[in-house]
């Protein structure tokens, strides 16, 4: 492979220490009128454009503004049917439940592999126009051992990051027997998907599964080699969060329902809570505490929880710019959460930054500046997504 120097970038965040990023808080690591060497599809290089290093090639940017590729850590993109007319109910006043899951379960039992896949490399095509390199996706719409597998066997195919997500709810075949479902989930389904996924997950809900049914799952997953993530206190009130933490999962999702123990409970962990402004507004429903996570040292990531009922956007600039908005983060704090905080929830430390040995995954936007990430939302800024090194074409 050989070297390209982006040169002509007018702001480049690199989140990057030696350029005076903080694990946390306002400093991003921000340099003007810079350059980026890129070599074997890593960053080999970053600093001031008027010492950059020779390259076999060499593309001006023309003054743009550079960010980390978006890494999007929560997203539910393989399945079948659609549920607009169930948003339009909850835009006239329906609350949203968990129960509506199961109508796409129906539709995605019913579709062939080639319309998963397609759907699914369509939701690519989009989250790549959109900033988003790396993207989490889970199963959760199959719920039978077959159809779970080959969910996670089809994501696998696209991205190292595949979570099984058996545990979505207990469908309705097993509405009189949910101890039985919890058996197989932990059992043949786990044995025949664990060899697809990366993670296991669990919806830790009411309407879904209590606090000692997600523990069980969650533990078994673990036994069986899967890093754990949890669904926990979207709806209300819970044992999600705490039950996280106590596991050493690498995040939990939503975090929309918190008590004093709870945020104690993520501060003296290693948890990411990943917040999903989306769901808030697509759902109207209260917005995560953002605020108060970040003021007592809680790493936090924000991401999309794409999927056809709570929340059908891929648009990690929209959630951001929510964040920002909604749930009073700085726009220095919500592009952290996008970029090194996805990572950090995916345990990943080759994404989410620009420094030197990580993966070329960046985006050129039509701005001067990061912050028209949050000034001009709703405005499609993504001028180019580079994925290792190499323009995505559109």
């Amino acid at each position: 492979m050989s070297s390209l120097l982006l040169t002509g970038i007018g702001e480049l965040t690199t989140l990057d220490p030696a350029h005076g990023a903080r694990t946390r808080g306002e400093d991003l690591g921000v340099l003007h009128d810079a350059a980026l060497l890129v070599d074997g599809g890593r960053v080999a290089w970053t600093g001031p454009a008027a010492a950059a290093p020779a390259a076999d090639s060499r593309r001006d940017l023309g003054g743009a503004a550079v960010v980390p590729g978006f890494v999007d850590s929560h997203a539910h993109l393989v399945f079948a049917g659609d549920r607009s007319a169930e948003f339009a109910s909850r835009m006239r006043g329906q609350r949203y439940e968990a129960g509506g899951i199961r109508s796409t379960v129906a539709a995605t039992r019913a579709a062939t592999d080639d319309v998963l896949r397609a759907r699914l490399d369509g939701f690519l095509r989009e989250v790549h126009a959109q900033g988003t390199t790396t993207v989490e996706v889970k199963s959760g719409y199959g719920l039978t051992v077959a159809d779970e597998a080959r969910a996670l066997r089809i994501a696998a195919e696209r991205t190292p990051e595949t979570t099984f997500l058996g545990a979505h709810v207990v469908p309705a075949e097993f509405a009189d027997d949910p101890a039985g479902y919890v058996d197989l989930v932990t059992g043949e389904m786990l044995r025949a998907c664990a060899p697809h996924a990366r993670w296991i997950d669990v919806f830790c809900e009411r309407g879904a599964f209590d606090g000692d049914a997600s523990r069980a799952i969650l533990t078994a997953g673990r036994d069986a080699g899967l890093g754990l993530r949890v669904h926990g206190n979207q709806l209300g009130p819970g044992p999600g969060v705490r039950l996280a933490c106590e596991l050493g999962a690498a995040s939990v999702d939503h975090c929309t329902h918190l008590d004093d123990a709870d945020v104690e409970a993520l501060a003296g962990s290693s948890t990411v809570a990943t917040l999903l402004p989306g769901v808030e507004f697509s759902t109207r429903s209260p917005y995560p505490p953002a605020r108060r996570l970040l003021d007592a040292g809680v790493e936090v990531a924000v991401a999309s929880d794409c999927n056809p009922g709570s929340c059908f956007t891929s648009s990690i600039p929209f959630c951001l710019a929510l964040a920002v908005r909604e749930m009073r983060m700085s726009p220095a704090e919500a592009l952290r959460a996008v970029t090194w905080g996805g990572a950090r929830a995916l345990r990943r430390d080759d994404v989410g930054h620009l420094a030197v040995g990580a993966r070329a995954d960046l985006v050129v936007l039509a701005a001067p500046s990061h912050l028209h990430l949050s000034y001009r939302p709703g405005v499609p800024l993504v001028a180019g997504t580079y994925l290792g090194g190499e323009l995505l074409r559109r």
